[in-house]
């Protein structure tokens, strides 16, 4: 697959926003997975050479960095909805 400008200009972005976020920032990460992507949506928990770990709902995920496509910082999410009567 090859790259567009602006694919290349949202990857930047992307590893960049990853290598400044703090371990325990919330983000969601787009990357490459077989002939899709798929999305990890939750808490920074482990960054290394290669790879993030993204602590979601359905628990953690690793995400190499030579597949992302998309990062950005996301606001926590809402809080829970009082029970009606």
């Amino acid at each position: 697959m090859t790259e567009t400008g602006q694919d290349a200009i949202a990857r930047a972005y992307a590893l960049g926003v990853l290598r400044e976020a703090a371990i325990g920032d919330r983000l969601v990460v787009r990357a490459h997975h077989g002939g899709g992507a798929r999305d990890a949506l939750g808490v920074l928990v482990d960054r290394a050479t290669d790879t993030v770990v993204i602590d979601t709902r359905r628990g953690p995920v690793e995400v190499a960095l030579a597949d992302v496509v998309a990062a950005k910082p996301v606001p926590p999410p809402p809080a829970p909805r009082s029970r009606r009567a």
